[in-house]
């Protein structure tokens, strides 16, 4: 029992890299959201063009890649990354694009008499999306935003590919040293799915309280 309740210390240590890597990319991957995602959106042309680039980019190309460029390849550009930092980075890129027409998909859904009302009490473009536009699709936004969350988190265990020490690679060493498959794996299945189910609870919560008094407001 002593030698297991090693092995399940040392997976334990590697859910810690794994909610670290998780907390770090979904922040950049809401930051890219909302930057590509109102690139979308844009008046300028290029402004759009670099959105939708970046967009499709990081959506029609593999995770894997994308992972193996930024640890591997960027550092032949004079960049070099950790194995965390690397992760972090082709994760929130990755996650951040699909956000990306999160964002732009609930800021065009909110009705046209919103942006008339804008326009009534002469809000700039800038006032109007801060005050008015925002704060109503950042609601809609949350579900979507509360999946892609919970996919970065499953995705997270590609970084054990560039022996970045999480969860899953931790399992894969205890599977190693004792030659149990079922016990690592088991665990971690189980983590993944009490972390996910964490990231859900959140997103409800912070629904309802985003939410509260406005039944039968919203339509």
């Amino acid at each position: 029992m002593g030698q297991w309740a090693g092995y399940l210390q040392l997976i334990l240590e590697g859910a810690l890299v794994t909610i670290k890597l998780t907390l770090m990319g979904s922040v950049l991957a809401l930051i890219m959201a909302f930057v590509a995602g109102l690139g979308r959106i844009s008046r300028f042309r290029a402004v759009r063009a670099l959105a939708t680039t970046y967009i499709e980019f990081f959506r029609g190309t593999s995770i894997f890649v994308q992972l193996f460029w930024a640890y591997f390849v960027l550092p032949l550009l004079g960049f070099s990354l950790t194995p965390l930092q690397a992760g972090v980075l082709a994760l929130g890129l990755n996650v951040g694009a699909y956000g990306a027409e999160v964002v732009r998909g609930a800021i065009k859904s909110i009705g046209r008499e919103q942006y008339e009302a804008c326009i009534a009490l002469n809000f700039s473009r800038w006032q109007s999306l801060r005050h008015i536009i925002l704060p109503q699709a950042f609601v809609l936004m949350l579900p979507t935003f509360g999946n892609n969350a919970i996919e970065l988190l499953k995705a997270s265990a590609v970084v054990s590919l560039i022996s970045l020490s999480d969860m899953t690679f931790q399992a894969q060493v205890v599977r190693a040293q004792t030659g149990s498959t079922l016990m690592p794996f088991l665990t971690i299945l189980v983590l993944y799915f009490l972390m996910s189910s964490v990231i859900s609870a959140s997103i409800r919560g912070l629904e309802r309280y985003l939410t509260r008094g406005l039944d039968g407001v919203r339509s």
